[in-house]
């Protein structure tokens, strides 16, 4: 294999660049030419790409985001654009491709490899939602945004006697919203997996009052079965003894400098992603099992989405009294 192309595909996440510039240094080591494909699926069907120095990785081990940038295309779902993506590559003599990213992005490098490009895959993605990995890139980064504003907003709440509702990232994965509630100490935990009532939220945020506890903090998902904002709103109307107020910390969380843990992950990867397709794998994603890097089948990887144990539910419950 002597050229092969990289991209990151979907939502941006911490940890991006430092795959990238692992990628692409291990590429050049290895005597592999390694074009860099911008905004993803749609810089593919354009064929906007270009050959990548190791000078041009240099400084961004540091960078959140994606310096290849990312986007969403609903023409590469589609057989005609997969087939022009395949023309794409065809035409520059690339053999392999490492797409960084979420399932959508890897459910797309599938469908390359199908078509004879010998792909593999790196999880990134802030939710943690991918099958078969113990952990994906970014998701380290983000769970400390949220910490950090965790405490931030308990000083607060405890000052005034209120309590805070922080909505964090997580449209079907509550992923973010439980581990942030459990290591920021909140005292109830909303997820689009778990069904609770608003009135079950208010009388577990009175039972805080009565108990005596100068603060309550409610950590939910974006894609709980209510809005933040109606849940607010409801609870200002019961008499739960404290003051309610909203924080929704938003994309804030998928931004900035990447952890140590992401950094190294990301590398770890995306050295492995090189030496293992040069060994003859593809159609497969690099994965986080315990601390060794595995590799799963794309196919499997991508029928399903990775489970929280309800374990972790359960010691959300018990550590809240």
């Amino acid at each position: 294999m002597k050229r092969i192309a990289i991209m990151t595909s979907g939502g941006d996440a911490p940890g991006m660049n430092a795959a990238i510039r692992a990628v692409v240094r291990t590429g050049i080591e290895h005597g592999i030419e390694v074009y860099g494909i911008r905004q993803a699926y749609t810089g593919l069907l354009a064929g906007d790409m270009s050959l990548m120095t190791s000078r041009e990785v240099s400084g961004i081990l540091q960078r959140g985001g994606t310096i290849l940038q990312t986007a969403r295309n609903e023409e590469f779902k589609t057989v005609e654009g997969q087939r022009r993506a395949l023309r794409r590559l065809n035409e520059r003599g690339i053999e392999g491709m490492v797409v960084i990213g979420g399932d959508g992005s890897l459910r797309g490098a599938s469908a390359l490899n199908a078509l004879g490009i010998k792909v593999m895959g790196i999880p990134a993605s802030i939710d943690n939602d991918i099958w078969g990995t113990n952990m994906s890139i970014g998701v380290d980064t983000t769970l400390n945004i949220i910490l950090d504003a965790l405490d931030r907003l308990r000083d607060t709440a405890s000052s005034h006697n209120r309590a805070f509702v922080i909505e964090v990232m997580g449209r079907n994965s509550g992923y973010l919203a439980l581990m942030g509630g459990i290591l920021g100490g909140a005292e109830i935990i909303i997820t689009p997996e778990i069904d609770m009532p608003m009135e079950e939220v208010a009388q577990q945020i009175e039972d805080s009052y009565v108990r005596g506890k100068s603060h309550a903090i409610v950590v939910m998902a974006e894609g709980a079965p209510y809005k933040s904002t109606q849940l607010v709103d409801f609870l200002n109307e019961q008499e739960t003894g404290f003051e309610i107020r909203l924080s929704i910390l938003g994309h804030i969380q998928r931004g900035g400098s990447p952890s140590a843990f992401d950094r190294l992950l990301a590398t770890r990867m995306g050295v492995n992603a090189i030496e293992r397709l040069l060994a003859g794998e593809h159609n497969v994603m690099i994965a986080l099992d315990g601390r060794d890097l595995i590799t799963q089948p794309l196919e499997e990887v991508t029928k399903q989405n990775r489970s929280m144990s309800n374990h972790y539910y359960d010691m959300a419950w018990m550590l809240s009294r």
